[in-house]
């Protein structure tokens, strides 16, 4: 056995810490088609524990804010829709991280290996836009009729939702203490409201004016009238709820590596 080799078996990796940050993006029912036009920033945390050198758990915090809007659809209907969000998000996932290649940081030799990502996860979400410079939070004005006796079957939707995330990465030894990362991760989320839209329009007789003048919930709930005549009519299409809505993160991580040593055998 080599000099090299014998002190890379001797390293065992413990774990490590860092933060990451990069890009984010949002895919649902104002973005059906994937567009990647409307990009966010996202920052993160993390401490990773690894368990031999092919396999970690990581838990990691981020904060996001993705949004979108009907005016950068090619679809007509889209551009006729005329909706538009944006939203917070704060997330906790646990990872399990698993390495390609053998990954010893400090060895010259097994410096880099691509990786695949899997988890779980829980994130914060309140999806919000603005009407004539004033911001309003979305959900409580149940544009689609969540929480009225006309809808029994639409409860008000929860501000907490899962997050499974599913990605690949790759990972660089710049020294003995210090990784560089670079991970692309897509999150599978159990909402279809991360952008207040899901299903039917509820109709103009659910908001009623209010001292003679339209409420907010009655024009954000169908903002067609800007684009032309009103297309909300009870039961239309507004949504697409048999596809919840997703986001991805693109980020770039460095971190801080701690490592142990065996004990030399001696013979």
């Amino acid at each position: 056995m080599g000099v090299a080799s014998a002190q890379s078996d001797a390293v065992m990796q413990e774990g490590e810490i860092g933060v990451s940050f990069g890009g984010s993006h949002y895919f649902g029912d104002l973005n059906n088609m994937s567009a990647l036009n409307r990009g966010s920033g996202v920052m993160g945390v993390f401490f990773r524990k690894q368990f031999g050198e092919y396999v970690a758990l990581r838990i990691s915090g981020h904060y996001a804010n993705v949004g979108y809007s009907d005016k950068l659809s090619k679809i007509e209907f889209q551009q006729r829709r005329n909706l538009d969000f944006q939203t917070d998000i704060w997330e906790m996932a646990l990872q399990g991280d698993f390495n390609f290649f053998r990954f010893v940081p400090g060895d010259p030799n097994f410096p880099f290996t691509p990786y695949v990502t899997i988890g779980i996860g829980s994130f914060d979400f309140d999806p919000y836009t603005y009407l004539d410079g004033t911001k309003y939070y979305l959900r409580k004005l149940g544009t689609e009729g969540q929480g009225s006796t006309a809808y029994p079957d639409r409860k008000p939707y929860r501000s907490q939702a899962f997050c499974f995330p599913l990605g690949m990465g790759v990972k660089y030894n710049l020294g003995r203490n210090v990784n560089l990362a670079f991970e692309i991760s897509h999150r599978f989320t159990s909402t279809d409201y991360l952008d207040d839209v899901s299903t039917t329009y509820a109709g103009a007789a659910l908001f009623p004016q209010y001292g003679g003048k339209d409420t907010p919930a009655y024009l954000l709930q169908d903002r067609s009238y800007e684009t032309g005549t009103r297309i909300g009519v009870v039961g239309k299409q507004r949504g697409f709820s048999a596809q919840k809505d997703q986001y991805v993160f693109a980020e770039l991580s460095i971190s801080v590596a701690f490592s142990s040593y065996r004990c030399a055998n001696p013979r």
